[in-house]
């Protein structure tokens, strides 16, 4: 995969970058694909059945509201990403079971960590255009990540 960083000198306007300093909490520091998002609070209900479904790819995006008050993300949720062939998962939140993620082989981004578990009632909206960090996240659209941090197509 071609870096962040060059892919911004390549492509310039065409991208947006990310201005959220997420932390590198997954098995791979370096993941691409097509977008596809969750809007939760506090309630993973809808990224535990996303990732349960075949990825074939794709970046799931996340927005948690950036609240670090319990855990949008753990261990179980990212072994079934990785089982259903998802190339990474980035969260405006927080995430758990950081020593199990980091093995897996799975990008996973995330704003930090808290042991404490969320409401699992399903609460939220799948596949709407989220937005934080200065950057909107389309469903379909393209997403990069590295060590360097998160581009993506406008």
């Amino acid at each position: 995969m071609q870096s962040t960083a060059d892919l911004v000198d390549e492509l310039g306007d065409a991208l947006q970058s990310l201005d959220l300093q997420l932390q590198d909490v997954g098995g791979r520091t370096r993941f691409s694909g097509p977008v596809r998002t969750v809007r939760c609070h506090r309630d993973n209900g809808l990224v535990k059945q996303v990732l349960a479904t075949p990825g074939e790819g794709a970046v799931l995006v996340v927005d948690g509201d950036g609240s670090l008050a319990s855990a949008l993300m753990g261990d179980m949720i990212a072994a079934s990403a990785v089982e259903h062939g998802w190339a990474g998962v980035v969260v405006h939140g927080a995430v758990r079971d950081r020593a199990a993620l980091g093995v897996l082989p799975l990008g996973v981004k995330a704003l930090g960590s808290n042991p404490r578990k969320s409401a699992k009632d399903g609460a939220g909206e799948v596949d709407a255009v989220v937005a934080f960090g200065g950057v909107a996240f389309r469903p379909g659209a393209m997403l990069w990540a590295d060590e360097d941090g998160v581009v993506v197509e406008r």
